[in-house]
């Protein structure tokens, strides 16, 4: 099979170079497909591409843009099935996961392109009755996007369905684990008639992403994945006046369960914020702080449950966690379970090696794991209850006293993503609400689950943006305070004089 190739220009492309990688099953370790590896020189031709096709799409109507986005929405919402399958088979996820992704997805265009039909701009009244204020969007031109394997379809349309119908062209970089889900979402706009260079999309590596982030024809860029990379393109663009960077990275999420806590939520809420996408979601909690008075009956059911959850094949429908990515992350997860064990840990559940009797038949080449669920004395010192590890690790920490305690706990990590509060009585709540360092809180639900209307970033090390939804509109658009005077005269704002003043006499006397 000839390797996949990049989409730029409004045409499939081999591209500048002779290099490839290859997406891999990450159940079977299988290759599913060879494809070709962008080089600069690629990305800068799709620069050239958006670059070009700029000032004609932005001169369309809104409704107009927001067209081709429908015909989008309905073939997503139309191949739920079959786009799950692909999403599951080569990023892991199980397949109600792999089918959630690409409603997701849907979801977004929905909004995006139903968006173009609503109110846009801000009426601002003038302290000058003779005047009209408001304030008016216009496109910043060139958008590029860098989007991370976990959500492989639906974060690239939070990025490119806001970004196109605000009328910006877009330059994409998909994760070179999930490439296929790449093409595939290259090939929804191409079939939905996107204008030649509106859209374009470049495989690749880091080197490749890079290239996006430094070309000075790029106006703003999105990024969603790790504090790392995006913590080195905000220092990129911070030197490059007139770019903008919104990025929304990694967390170190916890989810508190205080003394009044109904625990069936709890519990559930525990289970599915940790070990759901197998603990690989940006959201997912690696920390459960949990009060003293509770804690002896949490622990005891949420071990029971972590030790018995199904992993197995993301095809199969009885299964509850998938393989994690790649051997990087299998290897990232074991180094981060022999930290814990050296900072003090007491070890509840390991299944971080799978017997052969748990891995599934034929797929011995996978990159398998279990849940890994300890307990440990709290130490804001600790690496383990600080640094992101994007797997099934999983600390259980005792608290004493109230939801104070609990929540500087909770604030104690260099992140501020997504957490969770269960509790019955409204004053904790509210207290988690407003205290917490969050850029997405929840209350007697999982950390995880976020819709598409709402922002989606954090604060502190977890980004400097909300690249989905409405927020993503400040990122890819620039704003105009237009002023109009609607009078013969000039009368300015603050009581500032508006005579011309000269030797002789000012201007306005006769």
């Amino acid at each position: 099979m000839e390797p996949q190739g990049h989409y730029v220009g409004g045409e499939w492309i081999a591209g500048d170079g002779d290099g490839t990688f290859e997406s891999v099953a990450p159940a079977t370790g299988e290759t599913l497909a060879t494809v070709r590896r962008g080089t600069p020189e690629d990305v800068r031709r799709a620069v050239a591409a958006a670059d070009n096709a700029a000032a004609a799409w932005r001169e369309r109507s809104y409704v107009d843009r927001a067209a081709h986005l429908w015909d989008v929405y309905h073939e997503l919402t139309d191949q739920v099935a079959a786009l799950g399958e692909t999403v599951s088979r080569e990023s892991g996820k199980e397949i109600s996961e792999g089918e959630a992704d690409v409603r997701e997805a849907a979801h977004m265009v929905e909004w995006a392109a139903g968006n173009a039909r609503h109110p846009h701009g801000d009426v601002v009244p003038s302290e000058v009755a003779a005047k009209d204020a408001y304030m008016r969007r216009k496109p910043r031109g060139v958008v590029g996007c860098i989007t991370p394997w976990n959500f492989p379809v639906a974060i690239p349309f939070w990025h490119v369905a806001v970004a196109l119908v605000e009328g910006n062209t877009v330059v994409w970089k998909p994760a070179e684990q999930t490439p296929l889900c790449g093409e595939t979402v290259a090939e929804l706009m191409d079939d939905a008639g996107i204008p030649a260079g509106v859209f374009n999309m470049v495989q690749g590596m880091g080197d490749a992403g890079a290239a996006i982030v430094d070309d000075d024809r790029i106006d703003a860029v999105l990024f969603t994945g790790s504090a790392e990379v995006g913590g080195e393109i905000e220092r990129t663009v911070a030197g490059d006046p007139g770019k903008l960077a919104a990025c929304e990275m990694g967390g170190k999420n916890a989810v508190v369960v205080t003394e009044e806590a109904d625990l069936d939520l709890a519990v559930q809420s525990a289970v599915l914020s940790a070990f759901k996408t197998t603990g690989q979601r940006c959201v997912s909690a690696e920390r459960l702080i949990v009060h003293d008075d509770v804690y002896e009956e949490f622990r005891r059911r949420f071990v029971d449950l972590a030790a018995d959850v199904t992993v197995g094949r993301p095809l199969d429908e009885s299964t509850f966690m998938g393989p994690v990515v790649d051997a990087a992350q299998v290897e990232k997860f074991h180094r981060y379970n022999d930290l814990a064990r050296s900072e003090g840990a007491s070890v509840l559940v390991d299944r971080a090696d799978l017997p052969a009797d748990e891995i599934p038949d034929g797929a011995d080449e996978g990159f398998w794991v279990g849940p890994f669920v300890y307990e440990i004395e709290y130490d804001p010192g600790h690496r383990c209850l600080t640094e992101e590890v994007f797997g099934p690790h999983v600390a259980l920490i005792r608290y004493e006293g109230d939801i104070e305690r609990a929540v500087e706990i909770h604030d104690a990590t260099p992140y501020g993503l997504a957490g969770a509060v269960i509790s019955e009585d409204y004053r904790q709540l509210n207290y988690f609400r407003d205290h917490a360092d969050l850029g997405l809180a929840y209350a007697n639900l999982p950390s995880i689950g976020a819709e598409v209307q709402l922002p989606f970033g954090g604060v502190k090390q977890s980004g400097n943006g909300r690249p989905s939804a409405r927020e993503v509109i400040e990122a890819v658009t620039e704003r105009t305070a237009w002023t109009l005077n609607n009078a013969r005269e000039i009368e300015m704002a603050q009581g500032l004089s508006a005579a011309v003043k000269t030797e002789g006499k000012d201007e306005d006397e006769g």
